[in-house]
């Protein structure tokens, strides 16, 4: 089965919310007490998404306010480096700063991230600064939900979500869940909920979901039948090792196996993910190929130091699932 996406739009995909700085520790198999350095990536996951979309080949753009400073510099040149549209990132004014995030590797399982995400200047994104003819160029709009966190970031991508849907502009929403970001699970909930009911497919893994749900310990089944009640066609939840399952409306459930690697790291598999996933169906493949995709792309990325940087090639992801099949 496919999903129907627009053609004959300027842009595949363009994504909103956080771009941020990634100080990924250099010094593995230690605490970050002990480490003393760290290398610096483009980080974010809908930057990350645009970035791995566009290195697959689709014609990404962004929407999102970088700091004025030497950090929001950089992530505005590397990512116009790698193809994607930064026509539409504002520069902020206010002395917001880029949000910093420095990460963990103590092993293969065991990672974390420490992010420094107050006043940041992604989350002060105005409505008034996004554009409905930017948009509109677009067939898919990609959504993060750590953009949902305050206002008035929060504010402005429910504006982009508006003007994608007056546009027959498909909305992905992809959980990207950061509890420091949050007051509340409550809150979450709230809006991670009302933004699900108004996307077109939704991607996240099942804790994610759980989240949106506020519930201990959720499932798939009670997900969609709440979900497919509202807009969503298609629902992806991921379960880690155990692999990916994509449901759709009409009653069809598809799943992927993780393809097993030498794990570096644990994070970036979930932006990779969905920038192989997306690249997927924009490219008109079905969901099944989709899901192989996406779990190829997230299996390259673990293996690798960085999130952005390590995002894979359409070459790089089918040779991977040909060797692993």
């Amino acid at each position: 089965m496919k999903i129907q996406i627009k053609e004959n739009k300027e842009f595949d995909l363009i994504a909103i919310g956080r771009a941020c700085v990634d100080l990924n520790a250099v010094e593995y198999n230690r605490s970050m007490e002990e480490t003393m350095t760290f290398k610096k990536y483009v980080g974010g996951s809908p930057a990350n998404i645009a970035i791995g979309a566009s290195k697959l080949g689709l014609k990404a753009g962004f929407i999102g306010k970088l700091a004025d400073d030497q950090h929001g510099r950089f992530i505005e040149q590397y990512m116009r480096g790698l193809g994607v549209d930064t026509s539409h990132m504002v520069v902020d004014q206010e002395g917001h700063k880029t949000g910093l995030a420095f990460t963990e590797i103590k092993s293969p399982e065991e990672c974390s991230i420490l992010m420094y995400r107050d006043e940041v200047a992604d989350l002060y994104l105005h409505p008034s600064e996004v554009n409905e003819d930017y948009i509109k160029k677009a067939k898919v709009l990609l959504v993060s939900g750590t953009a949902l966190a305050k206002s008035p970031s929060r504010e402005a991508v429910l504006k982009a979500i508006h003007l994608a849907k007056k546009n027959d502009v498909k909305v992905v929403f992809e959980l990207d869940y950061r509890g420091y970001t949050w007051a509340s699970l409550v809150e979450t909930s709230v809006y991670y909920s009302a933004v699900a009911e108004q996307s077109d497919i939704v991607i996240g893994t099942r804790d994610e979901f759980n989240v949106m749900e506020n519930v201990a310990e959720g499932n798939n089944e009670a997900t969609i039948t709440y979900l497919f009640k509202q807009t969503p066609e298609l629902i992806v939840i991921k379960h880690g090792v155990e692999g990916s399952f994509a449901y759709t409306k009409s009653g069809e459930t598809f799943r992927a196996n993780a393809y097993k690697t030498k794990v570096l790291k644990t994070f970036g598999a979930g932006d990779s993910y969905a920038s192989a996933f997306l690249f997927s169906l924009i490219s008109g493949k079905d969901i099944e190929t989709a899901l192989k995709y996406g779990s190829a792309s997230a299996a390259i990325v673990v293996s690798k130091h960085s999130s952005s940087e390590a995002m894979p090639t359409v070459e790089e992801i089918e040779k991977l699932i040909v060797e692993r099949s």
